[in-house]
């Protein structure tokens, strides 16, 4: 789907009217371009500062050359390029289509047919990358555009030349878990070639005829165990029909790369059956059902409903304004298959320009008008000046309410605190109030599908300079992107994922400690008791993959670490979903264990929690912060007595820092300060002081500082909180101060133990 170009987007590359936008990410923005002779590219523009590392350039001159090597009817070709630009660039034909996944997700699995032309069109650009001596190595279904004459293989941003051998580092995994080969899954990279890819289409065919992954769904580590050691998920009815193409998946999923066709050889395999458009009887499209084909036709139409463009007069100047026409920045290395002066200049950034600012719907019952009433400015009659404002991006609505309306209240009586100090020029914020703030919000119901349209509201409003949230890691992981390509500072306070910073965001300062580095304090626990007791047994480490990737950051960060301190656990993994924990509690207890840790989330925990009761184990029972929930209580009853529990939330009303915090937010809100309300409080304290920090007087006007360079000054700061001490890795805003925390279960609720042990 297009966007609208925004009104810092660049008029034209290389040649290349911008049209729209196609998509965007950490690195750059992927436009639509229109060339002089009127041929539609998609221009991928590489923003100016990973241009600036060399190593970035160079990996992305290779991108190039590869991509150029490739030529096939069935593989998207290459138009020009410009990598030695201050914003490199590169453009390919441009595809109206949708992606194979999009239309599996829209209308379901292919019949068998379509997938036997599939098969062959795909092999057929195989063939090419391979005879030009490469390797993609991310052959998946969102990687197959669909046209009515056939599919394109895209994106050669990971691919290799086959006597490349050292392109990635020893033990990286390179490609899209669930469709890459075995020795991929193994980092095996020597072994890395063109049998991998045939792996990865017979992934993509599978996909195709069953519309779901061979190896299921779950996390990376997961999907990655699976394909080394279970076999494919292919499905049944359909083969039944056509046994020839469900041996050739098979073939195609050998385990063994030996074992596998080439891609030339798929492709004489399947000479009789549907083959490539040009040898289909009757309708180009007959390759297609007729829904898919429509979905394409709509979709095609959809893009390319393209906005009026302003004509340009003979010397370069547009009708309206008079205003000098933008000069093309022809490029030594640029290929753009055009020639001939532009006509018609591209239409003005206004007239694009997507205004969000739509009033909240309310749910029903009295959630409704709570959610309404968010947005408001804080401000006293005497502000005057200009609106600058902090958004918070939260669950306001959801299975994650509390907590997010939780970080809505503190940073509200934040602003509303900040903003009751008198006006002034007093640089100081604890002693005036150089401007005034006001505060936005944007619920996004803990959504992954709602997040991203949550995270547009503040990023598309000028007047907001910082971000709280989001509360969840499913909704942070959508949006991470998003914020880091606007440049506006992203301050996490409960979303604590891996997968989150593994990207090394540049907008995010992450307020808290990740999820792994909750796991530390527990295995420092253990290593200090087993220390105390050398007859104590080893700790019993129980992963649930109900939990997915946060029970693996979890569990593998304990056993680490328990390891390191001659403390080795005593491991199990259960499959998600299991409901009788009773077999894996009994056999970490027959191994003679003397403690016992729960990786996972708190209705797995409240069962393991019961049969440990049952068994009549007493020795130390722990998990990390998943499990600090009512639910656990709940579910456990007496069985949860003497859990102890990390976090990277305080109780505010137990801590001392945080007493007069507490009496004005229950003056305000009329109860305790629930978790995470402080945290919430000391981010917006923390951003109101770099704020201060960073404003300019222009002619007497304060101007606030852009919001890369708040970003800067926000990592760069070190800030003495009520919940904390809040110091960030400068470089990616990773959380680098000491945050985790310690509560007890005690007489059927969790006590505050306050910091929890280190071993520093």
């Amino acid at each position: 789907m297009s966007e609208p170009l925004l009104p810092t987007d660049p008029a034209s590359i290389g040649g290349h009217r911008l049209l729209a936008r196609l998509g965007a990410g950490g690195m750059g923005v992927v436009y639509l371009g229109r060339t002089e002779t009127g041929a539609l590219a998609a221009v991928k523009v590489i923003q100016a500062e990973y241009a600036d590392d060399p190593g970035f350039r160079a990996r992305f001159r290779r991108e190039v050359d590869l991509a150029r090597r490739v030529s096939s009817p069935w593989a998207v070709p290459v138009t020009g390029a410009a990598t030695a630009a201050a914003e490199p660039w590169l453009a390919t034909a441009f595809v109206p289509g949708p992606s194979l996944g999009e239309a599996v997700t829209a209308h379901g699995p292919l019949p068998v047919r379509s997938v036997r032309a599939l098969a062959r069109m795909l092999a057929g650009a195989l063939g090419a990358v391979h005879g030009a001596g490469l390797v993609h190595r991310d052959v998946k279904p969102g990687n197959v555009l669909l046209a009515v004459d056939g599919p394109r293989l895209i994106d050669f941003g990971i691919a290799r030349a086959t006597d490349e051998t050292a392109l990635t580092s020893p033990g990286l995994v390179v490609g899209t878990p669930g469709f890459l080969a075995p020795e991929q899954a193994e980092a095996r990279g020597a072994e890395v070639g063109p049998a991998s890819d045939v792996f990865s289409l017979g992934c993509l065919l599978a996909y195709a005829l069953t519309g779901r992954p061979p190896f299921g769904g779950g996390t990376a580590d997961v999907l990655l165990y699976r394909t080394v050691h279970d076999e494919p998920d292919i499905g049944g009815a359909w083969g039944d029909g056509d046994p020839g193409l469900r041996q050739l998946l098979l073939s195609c999923l050998a385990k063994d790369p030996a074992d596998r066709p080439t891609a030339e050889r798929i492709g004489a395999r399947l000479v009789e059956g549907a083959g490539p458009v040009g040898a289909l009887a009757g309708d180009p499209a007959d390759w297609l059902p007729e829904d898919v084909v429509r979905g394409i036709a709509d979709r095609a139409a959809e893009m390319l409903a393209l906005p009026d463009i302003e004509p340009t007069v003979a010397d370069g100047t547009t009708p309206d304004t008079g205003e000098p026409g933008q000069e093309r920045d022809q490029e030594p290395d640029q290929e753009p298959e055009t020639a001939g002066r532009e006509e018609r200049q591209p239409p003005s950034r206004r007239r694009l320009l997507v205004l969000s600012g739509a009033a909240l719907v309310a749910v029903a019952g009295g959630g409704g008008a709570w959610a309404v009433l968010r947005d408001d400015d804080s401000r006293t009659d005497e502000d005057s000046g200009p609106r600058w404002t902090i958004g918070i991006q939260a669950d306001l609505s959801g299975a994650g309410k509390a907590a997010g309306r939780a970080q809505e209240q503190g940073a509200r009586l934040a602003i509303e605190q900040y903003n009751a100090r008198k006006p002034g020029k007093d640089s100081d914020p604890g002693q005036g109030r150089p401007f005034a703030l006001a505060l936005k919000t944007a619920d996004d119901g803990g959504s992954a599908q709602r997040a991203p349209a949550a995270a547009k509201k503040l990023i598309e409003d000028p007047d907001v300079l910082a971000v709280l949230g989001p509360t969840t890691d499913v909704t942070a992981e959508q949006v991470v992107g998003a914020y880091d390509e606007s440049l506006l500072p992203l301050l996490t306070l409960s979303a604590g994922g891996m997968m989150m910073t593994s990207g090394k965001p540049r907008s995010l300062v992450h307020c808290r400690p990740g999820d792994a580095a909750l796991s530390i304090p527990i295995a420092v626990h253990l290593a200090q008791l087993a220390a105390k007791d050398k007859e104590m047994g080893r700790p019993g480490l129980l992963q649930d993959r109900t939990a997915q990737t946060y029970a693996w950051e979890s569990a593998t960060i304990t056993s680490l670490l328990l390891r390191d301190s001659g403390t080795p656990a005593y491991p199990r993994v259960i499959p998600a979903n299991v409901e009788d924990l009773k077999p894996v509690v009994t056999d970490i207890l027959k191994a003679g264990t003397g403690s016992f840790v729960y990786a996972g989330y708190a209705p797995g925990a409240a069962k393991v929690a019961r049969e440990l009761t049952a068994a009549g184990f007493d020795g130390p029972r722990l998990a990390p912060q998943a499990v600090l929930t009512p639910e656990f209580l709940e579910l456990a009853g007496d069985a949860a007595e003497g859990w102890l529990l990390t976090s990277s939330f305080v109780s505010a009303a137990d801590t001392p820092k945080a007493a007069d915090f507490s009496a004005a937010f229950r003056a305000r809100f009329g109860t305790a300060p629930p978790y995470y309300a402080a945290e919430a409080y000391d981010a917006v304290n923390l951003v109101v002081r770099e704020l201060v920090k960073g404003a300019k007087s222009v002619r007497g006007v304060r101007t606030p500082p852009k919001r890369a360079e708040l970003v800067g000054l926000l990592r760069e700061s070190t800030y003495e909180g009520i919940t904390k001490t809040f110091a960030f890795d400068p470089k990616e805003g990773t959380f680098a101060g000491r945050g985790v925390f310690l509560y007890e279960v005690k007489d059927g609720a969790f006590r505050f133990l306050g910091p929890a042990p280190t071993g520093a």
